[in-house]
């Protein structure tokens, strides 16, 4: 085993009234010099990294769904219909082609209170009574504009909570979708290093 020797150093700050140094005192430490050992073991972190897509896969894991969301699977559903509602698909993209519904849940779990994850799992129960109530089928079931009928009466409650619960899934479903990778590289132009200096260019005469 190789050592390796850390020369003493003094590092100084000081004024004339309150004089100050700081000694780094040189203390051996190992240095190893099998690199053939090295080597190796940056060959199989490599090969772990190479493997990782294969093995996610037939585990049936993937980058959307690694989050231990605290919402039930039927919670789950509701939180898609309500996103999908608010940014339908219709010709274009809308919020479930983004994955906005995997994004609330994971924000709601990671970035509220408790006290407001529960009055989002409360109204999405609610908005699941209501579309049982009115229309005699699930929320998820209902047409377009059920949907939208059902989520608007919440908006213009005066039961503090429901509001509360309409506007912050709206405003983050907006957010969510606005930042998701599709919109924001192929619909807003949307460039990591603005401002890229192109060298050769193409000249009119």
């Amino acid at each position: 085993m190789r050592w390796v020797r850390l020369v003493r150093s003094v590092f100084t700050c000081a004024t004339a009234e309150n004089p100050l140094k700081i000694y780094l005192y040189s203390q051996p430490i190992p240095a190893m010099t099998n690199r053939r050992k090295v080597l190796k073991k940056l060959a199989i972190a490599a090969g772990g990294l190479v493997t990782l897509p294969q093995w996610m896969a037939s585990c049936g894991i993937s980058d959307s769904n690694v989050h231990s969301t605290s919402f039930s699977s039927a919670d789950q559903q509701l939180l898609a219909s309500v996103s999908d509602t608010l940014i339908p698909a219709g010709n274009s993209i809308g919020a479930l082609s983004v994955g906005v519904d995997k994004y609330l849940q994971k924000l709601i779990d990671d970035c509220y209170e408790n006290d407001v994850q529960q009055n989002v799992k409360r109204q999405l129960n609610g908005l699941q009574k209501s579309a049982k109530a009115k229309f005699n089928k699930s929320f998820a079931e209902c047409s377009q504009l059920q949907r939208q009928e059902l989520f608007s009466a919440l908006s213009t409650s005066k039961v503090k909570a429901e509001k509360d619960f309409c506007t912050l899934i709206k405003s983050e479903t907006i957010r969510g979708f606005n930042t998701s990778q599709k919109v924001m590289q192929d619909y807003l132009n949307y460039k990591i290093a603005p401002g890229h200096y192109y060298g050769c260019v193409d000249a009119k005469a």
